[in-house]
C-alpha cells in the first residue's frame, strides 16, 4: 500500500511516498530531499504526535482564561483525554509566561505551560 503526503518539517514541502507493510508500519519513504521527511513520515504515520494549544479558567487573575500549551507534543490519541483534563484546572495564583501550569501532564512527561503571564485582577 502506498501512500503521499506533503512534509512540513521544512519550508521544501516535498512530496513524500510513503510504502507501508499495512495500515500502519511504514516500509519505505520516497521524495525526501533531507534526513527529516523521512523522519516526519515515519512519525506521522506510526505514532502521530501534536502539541496541545488551548486555555484554562482562572480564578482572581486580569482575565478569565489563560493560554497554555504542552511543552512538547503528545500522542494524537491522548487529545481528547488531555482537554477533559484542561477543563478541570483553575489557575488562581499570578502566573509567569512559561510558567507550569500543570507539570507531568497526564503522566505524559511534558508540562502544560502558560503563553503570557497574567497577575492578580484590579
Amino acid at each position: 500500500m502506498k501512500r503521499t503526503m506533503t512534509c512540513i518539517e521544512c519550508p521544501r514541502g516535498c512530496a513524500l511516498e510513503v510504502t507501508l507493510e499495512n495500515e500502519w508500519k511504514v516500509s519505505s519513504v520516497a521524495g525526501h530531499q533531507c534526513p527529516r521527511g523521512e523522519k516526519y513520515a515515519r512519525q506521522e504515520i506510526e505514532a502521530p504526535m501534536r502539541t496541545l494549544t488551548t486555555a484554562v479558567l482562572t480564578r482572581g487573575l486580569e482575565l478569565r482564561m489563560l493560554p497554555v500549551r504542552t511543552s512538547a507534543p503528545i500522542p494524537k490519541g491522548r487529545l481528547m483525554d488531555a482537554m477533559s483534563a484542561v477543563k478541570k484546572i483553575v489557575v488562581s495564583a499570578p502566573v509567569e509566561t512559561g510558567q507550569a501550569v500543570a507539570e507531568n501532564f497526564l503522566g505524559l512527561g511534558v508540562d502544560l505551560v502558560a503563553t503570557r503571564g497574567l497577575g492578580p485582577a484590579d
